[in-house]
């Protein structure tokens, strides 16, 4: 596994909202790590236009863009036109992002994190979350300066090119998702089910703290039953591991 990376909430096990197929979007991924670049390959296989971008530069994605087809951008180009953008970049890169990097992302767009906190092992210590009480999504949010929807931050990225299944298959993984922006958070979850799983409404920013790293849920390859009894199951004490 990668760094992976709710109070009251809403689990919603049934995907009720209508699949995406064939609609095509056009998406900016701004992190070409191991989730950000297996998303590059199923969100192209399936289809959409993606551009892709890391802290390196484009002509670092060459291999990538070969494989996919996807177009390598700088990170201010990623989110241009975007209907859906996904930033997946360490936690504590996330303040360093461009100011206005989301000013030419298409009207209604949807902003996806994946970020986990990890004080000890990565990110060092951020008081906004240690102190304030600030979900990790809630401090990316307020830095993002954007809505965010809590997705595939307890996804192994392996996952997501060996795990994916038709709707309805019995063994089928649901993944949970937060978010404040209610038809954000629906487009995020019909991506979802055409990538090939399940999805769990995990309630609001301010409740994703249950999907947060060392809950039961974390990094849980289960169906949807499993995911809603686990984010039930969630403690908000964060544990020791996962403390600055």
């Amino acid at each position: 596994m990668r760094y992976l990376a709710p109070r009251s909430t809403r689990l919603h096990a049934a995907p009720d909202h209508p699949a995406r197929t064939g609609e095509l979007m056009k998406i900016g991924i701004i992190g070409a790590g191991n989730i950000g670049g297996n998303l590059t390959r199923r969100l192209t296989a399936l289809g959409h236009e993606v551009s892709v971008a890391n802290s390196r530069g484009p002509e670092t994605l060459a291999d990538l863009a070969k494989e996919t087809g996807a177009t390598p951008a700088t990170v201010a180009q990623a989110a241009r036109g975007a209907e859906v953008v996904v930033v997946t970049v360490p936690l504590k890169n996330v303040a360093d992002l461009p100011a206005g990097l989301f000013d030419g992302a298409a009207e209604g767009f949807a902003l996806v994190e994946t970020g986990n906190y990890y004080p000890q092992q990565r990110d060092g210590r951020i008081a906004e979350i240690e102190d304030e009480g600030l979900t990790e999504s809630g401090w990316s949010q307020r830095h993002l300066g954007h809505p965010v929807v809590k997705a595939f931050n307890g996804t192994y990225a392996e996952d997501l090119l060996t795990l994916h299944r038709p709707a309805g298959a019995p063994d089928r993984v649901a993944l949970p998702v937060a978010g404040d922006d209610a038809a954000a958070k629906e487009t995020v979850r019909a991506l979802i089910d055409e990538l090939g799983f399940d999805t769990v409404d995990a309630g609001a920013i301010e409740d994703s703290w249950r999907q947060q790293p060392g809950t039961p849920v974390y990094g849980l390859r289960a169906g949807t039953d499993a995911v809603v009894r686990a984010l039930a199951e969630a403690s908000p004490v964060r544990q020791a591991a996962f403390k600055g």
